[in-house]
């Protein structure tokens, strides 16, 4: 979904002029320029689509309210907490109206969190969930039910039988955590599939494709993979590939990168099941100026669940 939808958008610029209306009338700080921060896990063409939201975001707050919004997207070069608290501890010292960050590390990501949060900048949480106990508005999906989509399709594409893998990501990661638990409960509820192996891609196509390769070798009757990350089942893909496995060992992805989709296309793949990035970009810049001028915003904002199969990606 490159674009939200004309009707949304229609909505969406009845309702910013009535906003800004109410803010005035409350007394609110109506500011001529807005800055807010966005800080993926790392350096990734999914979160390049979430940038593409929030730069949408941007340019509607800019076309109904008068306002100029800068987005200021800053990824580390690896998914290492150190250098995205760095990066958020940064940030602060700019003082920017509003960051929105997907967390590496609930617990090393905390601290940082609650800087920002002590010095007045609104902190918003995307495709993850929020540390236990911080009331952050968070923008995403149930990740569990994403993992339970694709685990449910993967057994039934393998008759409910056989040995299967999963790609885990980024394992501190509260979304990766998330997925792979789920994935696992339901492989564990067929009594003839066996998780029999596990990777940590960290969220590089390159590191997955060579866990992957490396499983398969180790385990020559696998079957089946699943991934708890979008970099994940490309990784997968291209190893699948190169083994000369296409057909034999089935997978069920996640997300929609152009990489994803055409492993559907081309029948690596069967399907993916994706968390909306271009949309968490957008809501998460939408509730980072809202809160910015004194507006309450959700605690949790669902972006839904899109299944992706050959029949509905287009060419």
């Amino acid at each position: 979904m490159k674009k939200l939808t004309v009707a949304l958008l229609a909505t969406i610029a009845i309702a910013l002029p009535q906003i800004a209306t109410a803010a005035d009338e409350a007394g609110m700080d109506k500011k001529d320029s807005y800055r807010f921060v966005i800080i993926p896990k790392v350096v990734h063409p999914w979160f390049d689509l979430v940038n593409d939201g929030a730069k949408q975001a941007a340019a509607v707050i800019e076309a109904q309210t008068g306002s100029k919004v800068q987005i200021d997207y800053s990824a580390p070069q690896q998914a290492d907490v150190v250098q995205q608290n760095q990066i958020v501890e940064s940030s602060i010292s700019t003082r920017p109206d509003g960051i929105a960050i997907d967390l590496l590390d609930a617990s090393g990501n905390r601290a940082s969190l609650e800087d920002a949060i002590a010095q007045g900048i609104p902190v918003t949480v995307f495709d993850s969930v929020p540390p236990k106990g911080m009331n952050l508005t968070s923008i995403g999906n149930d990740f569990c039910e994403q993992a339970e989509i694709a685990s449910h399709r993967l057994a039934e594409l393998l008759g409910e039988e056989g040995e299967v893998a999963i790609m885990m990501g980024v394992p501190t990661a509260p979304n990766h955590a998330i997925r792979a638990e789920c994935h696992q409960k339901v492989f564990d509820s067929y009594p003839n599939i066996k998780v029999v192996a596990t990777g940590i891609d960290n969220d590089s196509i390159e590191t997955a494709q060579k866990q992957a390769a490396a499983i398969m070798q180790a385990n020559p009757n696998l079957k089946g993979w699943v991934a708890c990350d979008a970099a994940g089942p490309i990784g997968i893909g291209q190893a699948i590939q190169e083994a000369g496995k296409v057909g034999d060992v089935k997978m069920v992805g996640l997300d929609n990168l152009p990489e994803m989709l055409q492993l559907i296309r081309d029948g690596v793949a069967d399907s993916s099941s994706s968390t909306k990035p271009q949309m968490q970009g957008y809501w998460a810049v939408m509730a980072m100026w809202q809160q910015s001028i004194g507006i309450e915003t959700p605690k949790y904002l669902d972006t839904g669940i899109a299944v992706l199969t050959k029949d509905n990606i287009g060419e």
